[in-house]
């Protein structure tokens, strides 16, 4: 539901930035990759700090990606949110980082958080670990992704604006975890919505034990008061919400991603474990779905039918469905298009986005690889060229220049599992494609 804020307001900024962000779509920004080359983050950037479940104070970080060698000053954000159930994962996690990079390459400022992590109880404790233990969790994540929001907009109003955000279009996604956190930023946004069973007291009474780290009603305490955590819309990776009845019509705008045969995170509506522990019921990506379909939110559902938990994570192409239809679906806030759900037709090769910058197609495969995999230089019409490839934290870790040939084999060596990036550079002009190494 919305809100108001009374202690300023953000419209002189609101208008200037829709504007900015309008023009800059002129030349394919948030379409295409406009920005090819690879963005190095800047890291550890301090948001905010609370107590943990454990009693602790945690300074929160957060890793900033902006496009390389973008001039604009007023960018679409997008904040990310890694999974991991909520015991677990990285804002550096091969889950988020190629969607930050990527996201980036389109023109987006990407924003990668840390959140506390950890349940009270957990594993073992004064009582087994139970749905007040994992929603007070639940709710600490989304405590601290509020105060994200809120810091980039406290940055864009005093601090000089240093990442150069347009306040207007700050979107989030989450992946698992992270998609938890995203949707319940987006829907539990009343205190009369608030669940009993979280206690916010931190008092322990009886058999009650408080949860700590808990106080802040909706918006928490990590830092930041005073700034609107509101989004623009979500982007849900197989996440789930504790109630659809938090959703209203009128709400936030919503993308979801989810396999059918998800065994983590439910595609329907079922109780959700962590490590064998039955923890809390919660609604799946379709329930949500089709509550926001009932209400009239503007919403998009994509479902991946066989698929299990965050299969774009291990899989190049529901990787890049997942990119171009995030693409097309938030085109409509920072370009003004048509609301679209599908996987629109774009210049592309098989799996993936191409990159105008080169305007040269070229293939990787197989793709998933195992040892090795051969890229295609056919279309570079014989010319030498450099190769480089690089992991998901943008570390080069293989090239070879003066490469003139219609195929070369690349090796994997000693590399871990995971995304992988290949540049061919040809006459200053950059192509990319992704490999993933199994």
């Amino acid at each position: 539901m919305k809100k108001l804020y009374t202690l300023f307001t953000f419209t002189s900024l609101i208008i200037g930035a829709s504007v900015s962000s309008y023009a800059q779509c002129a030349g394919n920004r948030y379409h295409d990759y406009v920005f090819p080359a690879v963005p190095t983050p800047t890291s550890g950037i301090v948001y905010g700090s609370n107590v943990t479940a454990a009693g602790t104070t945690q300074s929160l970080l957060l890793d900033v990606y902006q496009p390389v060698g973008d001039v604009a000053n007023s960018r679409a954000l997008v904040i990310l949110v890694h999974g991991g159930s909520f015991v677990g994962g990285s804002k550096t996690g091969t889950d988020v980082v190629p969607l930050a990079k990527d996201l980036a390459r389109l023109g987006y400022v990407t924003a990668s958080i840390e959140y506390r992590l950890g349940m009270t109880n957990f594993p073992f404790g004064a009582h087994v670990v139970d749905s007040s233990d994992a929603g007070a969790e639940l709710v600490r994540a989304t405590h601290d992704a509020r105060a994200a929001v809120r810091f980039f907009r406290k940055n864009a109003r005093i601090g000089g604006n240093t990442y150069g955000i347009d306040t207007n279009n700050i979107f989030m996604m989450g992946v698992s975890a992270g998609g938890l956190t995203a949707l319940h930023l987006a829907y539990l946004d009343q205190w009369s919505e608030f669940p009993p069973y979280i206690d916010t007291t931190g008092v322990t009474v009886g058999n009650s034990t408080g949860q700590p780290g808990m106080h802040g009603g909706i918006e928490g305490a990590s830092g930041n008061p005073g700034y609107p955590s509101t989004v623009k819309a979500v982007v849900n990776l197989c996440g789930a919400l504790g109630d659809t009845l938090w959703m209203h019509s009128g709400d936030i705008p919503l993308l979801s991603f989810h396999g059918t045969t998800d065994g983590t995170v439910p595609y329907g509506y079922a109780t959700i474990s962590v490590v064998g522990f039955p923890l809390l019921k919660v609604c799946g990506s379709s329930v949500v779905a089709m509550r926001a379909n009932n209400l009239g939110i503007n919403n998009c559902m994509e479902t991946w039918l066989g698929a299990g938990h965050v299969p774009e994570t291990t899989s190049a192409a529901y990787y890049d469905s997942t990119i171009t239809i995030t693409r097309t679906f938030l085109e409509q806030f920072t370009c003004g298009t048509a609301p679209n759900c599908s996987y629109t037709a774009t210049p592309s090769i098989a799996g993936g986005i191409n990159d105008l910058s080169a305007n040269v197609d070229f293939n990787v495969y197989p793709n998933p690889a195992n040892t090795s995999a051969t890229i295609d230089l056919a279309l570079f019409s014989g010319k030498a060229v450099t190769i480089e490839m690089y992991d998901v934290m943008g570390r080069k870790v293989n090239s070879a220049s003066s490469v003139k040939a219609e195929k070369y084999v690349i090796n994997r060596d000693n590399l871990n599992a995971g995304i992988y990036f290949i540049n061919v550079i040809s006459d200053g002009k950059i192509s990319s494609e992704k490999v993933i190494f199994e």
